[in-house]
């Protein structure tokens, strides 16, 4: 009698692909050797990122391991929470909050201009005191274990964006560590303070950075940006920030 264990290799390929990547992992490779075999192919995994529509032409040169590109591509959101200030001040942690502290306000704001960017409505903004908000992101929280991260150490990319208004001065400053497990920096981007000067063109800007080839270890990112305005005026004409980003992953899906 003919069962399932005799079909060709590239017909069980085919129907295991359409099953979720957590049963391929969890309980298919579990059933034989065959089938053990079969869910660690990359043509399977491959086959799966096809299905799923993570493939693009020309990737197959720069992929050295189907299964893993196709989990980052699964887990790849943006590891900022509110990152555009609908849910208020929820998630962040207000590290500074002086002179008239921060405000949230809608685009286009007094003076400004509207972003570049589809669905972004709100924007976090600075005092004539230092104002700094920032958050900690758990890797394994997120769904990267660690031996991914200190194996495959995917590229981490980070990006924000950040507008002055047009009639005052100010200053935009942006930290991101890489963390251990004991909170020790192993990597980190910390660009010099933007300056903006009064009468700007108020347009927003973005900033970016990836992290690669950082070391083995990293369990945690830390993200912090804000700034202040120049002129000590009272109310809210410092920095304007919104839509802060942290992906892990391929670049091919940016």
């Amino acid at each position: 009698m003919t069962t399932i264990g005799d079909l060709p290799e590239d017909v069980l390929v085919e129907l295991l692909s359409l099953l979720p990547a957590r049963d391929l992992s969890c309980a298919c490779r579990l059933v034989c050797r065959q089938w053990r075999a079969v869910v660690e192919l990359a043509t399977l995994w491959k086959r799966k990122c096809q299905r799923d529509g993570f493939y693009r032409q020309g990737l197959d040169k720069s992929i050295s391991d189907w299964k893993i590109f196709y989990i980052l591509c699964m887990l790849k959101k943006n590891l900022i929470k509110n990152p555009c200030a609908e849910e208020n001040f929820h998630h962040w942690k207000l590290d500074h909050n002086e002179g008239d502290k921060w405000r949230i306000e809608a685009m286009p704001g007094a003076h400004g201009t509207e972003i570049q960017v589809p669905d972004v409505h709100r924007y976090f903004v600075t005092s004539y005191g230092p104002c700094f908000k920032s958050q900690l992101i758990t890797l394994q929280n997120e769904g990267y274990w660690n031996q991914l991260m200190d194996e495959k150490r995917p590229e981490i990319v980070v990006k924000d964006w950040y507008a002055a208004r047009f009639d005052c001065g100010c200053r935009y400053e942006i930290t991101v560590r890489l963390l251990s497990e004991d909170y020790l920096v192993l990597d980190e981007f910390h660009p010099e303070p933007v300056v903006i000067e009064q009468w700007s063109d108020a347009l927003w800007r973005e900033i970016s950075h990836t992290f690669q080839n950082y070391p083995p270890g990293v369990r945690y990112i830390w993200f912090q940006h804000g700034g202040q305005d120049t002129q000590c005026w009272a109310g809210w004409y410092g920095i304007r920030v919104t839509n802060s980003s942290i992906t892990i992953g391929p670049m091919t899906l940016s």
